[in-house]
């Protein structure tokens, strides 16, 4: 390459950087002041050249550009990444509901995909697929080393294809193995029904452009005959999604006005402050589904889990630090960070993190995660879901709050040996039974592996789980469920095991 075209790329590549930059809000300048490194970029320049025409084999200008780019944030935490057209447009899929494939969100760890929640109700969640879950090959292919866009680009396809995966799983001698067929995943993100003793509960799986109208016709719903004596909001395994969405479903619960969150960047525009709002029509509230006023003053339980990340956690520390519902369950994630996705052409982006966030108090989540004023386990015989903290991932960013509670090992005991996953807000969902048992002022019970068996492990990875039965309730969209056998009856009579902490540990009562 001649030093004439090597001089016009170093250009091109310093116009490219300055266009990101600009859209983030910062000039051509640094802030403090320091031009962009043109001797740097025009190095690059070199690289690019010596690449292109001297490599064994031939490689394009888009592919070394984008890996140029990915290069860019190596080094940076592990929620910054490039978005390709591919990635780009899965990102949309995802915020919008709807996507084809396995209907599992997913993280890292030692360089492998690791399984942060199957979304309910999906292929991946039917076959047995759990929190935790490392994913160590993709049909048969080694995923050790493989990026998180290419395994996800390899699990997404079109619905009807199968898959094969081998999984690692905790407490499993041999890895296991899934066949499973892709689906056009449309991601429902609230659910609810009404137990017995008028408790509500909803359940919010992600949080994406439409939760905080489907979670207002959920209320709506779920109040029809009379308001509910109590409520259970479920934010287990729900790993976050759109900003707006938590301040929406905050609103739900607090009174218009009050500080919900805020953000402190680098940059003016990262530095807000995001308040409570009244839901109508402004915010994706269809005309006719008026909140109801049960809502900001209802006794209220919100179940958490090591699984709740980023939005969870706002809804949920938002209302713990105005004390309007007690947390009950694990700690939280832990990623207190904020996310911007900026368009860099109409089919490529980057996702950076642009602030940090912190409670109404001041607080920081930021690898601390939320701590739950009442400590439960996932089920009555220990803790289910091993899953690495963003305190645990590399390149985290560091909390700028003292946060002891981090290092803290307030995991308990886990179940031991292979296991059967329940469905959250199912039968035998044990949190969601203390969760009630706290509404209705009895005693909170402690799991105790030395005197509850563990359930034998169901064979998930030869075909669906069998679902439990759900009791009469409704969809995001107001329509009665199919009625089945009842779920949660504190009255007798209904299959639900209970037990009662004596000097010599749990006893089943009859």
């Amino acid at each position: 390459m001649s030093t004439r075209n090597k001089r016009s790329l170093s250009w091109v590549l310093a116009g490219f950087l300055g266009g990101i930059l600009v859209s983030l809000g910062i000039s051509a300048v640094a802030q403090k002041g320091e031009p962009l490194p043109l001797k740097a970029l025009q190095q690059f320049a070199n690289v690019y050249g010596a690449i292109k025409s001297s490599y064994v084999e031939s490689v394009t200008d888009q592919m070394l550009i984008d890996d140029a780019i990915k290069g860019l944030f190596a080094d940076l935490d592990p929620h910054s990444v490039y978005l390709d057209e591919e990635a780009y447009k899965q990102m949309q899929d995802i915020t919008r509901g709807g996507f084809g494939g396995l209907g599992i969100e997913i993280g890292t760890q030692d360089g492998m995909p690791k399984v942060i929640a199957p979304i309910e109700d999906t292929p991946a969640a039917r076959a047995g697929i759990l929190t935790g879950d490392l994913i160590t090959h993709v049909d048969g292919e080694p995923t050790k080393g493989m990026t998180l866009n290419d395994t996800v680009k390899k699990m997404r396809g079109e619905p009807g294809t199968a898959i094969n995966l081998t999984i690692q799983r905790a407490g499993s001698p041999k890895p296991l193995k899934f066949h499973i067929v892709r689906e056009m995943i449309k991601t429902r993100s609230v659910r609810g029904k009404m137990l017995d003793h008028g408790i509500a509960y909803v359940r919010i799986s992600q949080f994406q452009d439409r939760t905080t109208a489907d979670l207002v016709r959920m209320l709506v719903s779920l109040s029809r005959k009379q308001a509910p004596k109590g409520l259970v909001l479920d934010l287990r395994n729900d790993p976050g999604g759109l900003l707006d969405g938590a301040i929406g479903v905050t609103s739900a619960f607090i009174e218009p006005g009050k500080l919900v969150v805020s953000t402190k960047g680098r940059i003016p525009s990262s530095n807000e402050e995001f308040y409570a709002r009244s839901l109508n029509s402004n915010h994706g509230v269809e005309e006719g589904d008026q909140l109801p006023a049960w809502t900001r003053t209802v006794p209220m339980v919100v179940l958490v889990n090591v699984g709740s990340a980023s939005a969870s956690e706002i809804v949920a520390g938002a209302l713990q630090d105005y004390r309007r519902a007690r947390i009950m369950g694990n700690r939280t994630f832990g990623k207190g960070s904020v996310q911007s996705v900026l368009q860099l052409d109409k089919d490529t982006g980057i996702k950076l993190t642009t602030a940090r966030y912190y409670t109404p108090s001041g607080r920081s989540i930021q690898n601390t995660g939320v701590s739950p004023d009442v400590v439960v386990d996932d089920s009555a015989a220990g803790n289910l879901f091993r899953i690495q903290r963003e305190v645990d991932l590399k390149r985290h960013l560091e909390s700028q709050t003292e946060s002891p509670e981090a290092d803290e090992p307030d995991d308990g005991d886990f179940v031991q040996g292979e296991i059967r996953m329940f469905e959250f807000g199912g039968a035998d969902d044990w949190q969601l039974r203390q969760a009630v048992n706290a509404l209705q002022g009895r005693p909170i019970l402690k799991s105790d592996p030395a005197q509850v068996k563990p359930p034998s492990v169901t064979a998930a990875a030869s075909g669906p789980a069998a679902r439990p039965a759900t009791e009469t309730g409704n969809d995001a969209a107001g329509k009665p469920a199919k009625r089945e056998k009842k779920t949660l009856n504190d009255a007798g009579g209904d299959g639900v095991e209970r037990y009662r902490v004596t000097p010599d540990g749990l006893i089943k009562v009859p």
